[in-house]
């Protein structure tokens, strides 16, 4: 499921607009843009991270933006298209292609008349001042609350949708509740300055929010950058909670009030994080992990490891160092 328009340019006229050198394949044609986990034929992806060497082994992509000293690394069926700032040049590539991803704007495209929303979903249960896309799919057995706008989003059966909630940019899988004054999918936090100049990252990814998951009140859930924001199944979501962009979380997860949560941080099944702590970004934390509150995890945690404090030790050696 894609939210995005769809264009098309050569490489050749990709690598002419970067000011970058042709190469020999480079009349392929690319049709997308997407992460080196889920690239497929005809896409153009980046690596520039070192933390991501084996996904670039293994990327389908026709196209990755690469430092040169990643040569190596590149799959045979891959053009490495090399350049002296892979993210700065991504950046450019985002906005020739979904320039319209920069800036959330409002949608004059939206249904608001209630007879106009009754004839489109029936059975349908919605509050007032309920307004959604006219491409906005929902499904039977919803339930929708008072002043709530839902934009380029599929909501399966029997979801809940609380007051004064913002939905865009969306997959919502069934038995989800969204409590009241939540926003999913809007933009992420992504820039970068060079040269004197802002260059804003468009976020073309998705949330996607699995069966059974409950996202509390006020809580912020970014779409993805390049890749999808993913919440895993029957995982609970207390209130003020921030995720932000790619962040993939696994199922039965348990994250408590005002938790915060960086982009592309990986959460295991099975997790528990206590209230105020605070993830990295980039972080891979493993399953049956437990973080205690007001914890600030700075390091990857391995599977099955209980810790607490800033930065966040394994629990005895911080009550160790606590004792007094």
């Amino acid at each position: 499921m894609s939210f995005l328009k769809k264009k098309n340019y050569k490489l050749s006229y990709i690598l002419k607009f970067l000011n970058l050198k042709i190469l020999n394949k480079s009349e392929i044609l690319i049709t997308g843009i997407s992460g080196l986990d889920n690239a497929s034929y005809g896409h153009l992806t980046i690596c520039s991270n070192s933390n991501y060497i084996d996904q670039l082994k293994l990327t389908k992509a026709s196209a990755c933006l690469i430092p040169v000293n990643f040569l190596n690394y590149i799959p045979t069926k891959c053009i490495a298209v090399v350049s002296k700032d892979p993210t700065i040049d991504f950046i450019k590539i985002l906005n020739l292609f979904y320039k319209d991803k920069v800036i959330d704007t409002t949608s004059n495209n939206l249904c608001l008349k209630k007879s106009v929303i009754k004839k489109k979903y029936k059975n349908l249960i919605f509050g007032n001042n309920f307004s959604c896309e006219k491409g906005v799919k929902i499904g039977k057995n919803v339930n929708i609350g008072h002043n709530v706008t839902i934009k380029e989003s599929v909501i399966d059966n029997d979801v809940i949708i609380g007051n004064n909630v913002t939905i865009s940019n969306s997959v919502i899988k069934k038995n989800v509740n969204i409590c009241d004054g939540s926003i999913i999918g809007k933009k992420g936090f992504g820039f970068k300055f060079h040269n004197g100049k802002l260059f804003r990252i468009p976020h073309i990814g998705k949330v996607i929010i699995n069966e059974g998951a409950e996202i509390g009140s006020n809580c912020n859930i970014d779409r993805g950058s390049i890749s999808d924001t993913v919440i895993g199944r029957y995982t609970f979501i207390d209130n003020q909670v921030q995720i932000a962009h790619n962040v993939k979380i696994g199922d039965f997860c348990m994250i408590a009030a005002q938790v915060g949560i960086s982009g592309s941080a990986v959460i295991g099944n099975n997790v528990s994080i206590g209230g105020q702590s605070g993830i990295s970004g980039h972080l891979k934390i493993g399953n049956n992990v437990k973080i205690g509150g007001k914890s600030g995890v700075i390091k990857n945690i391995e599977d099955k490891k209980r810790v607490m404090g800033y930065p966040a030790v394994e629990f005895r050696e911080f009550i160790k160092k606590n004792k007094n």
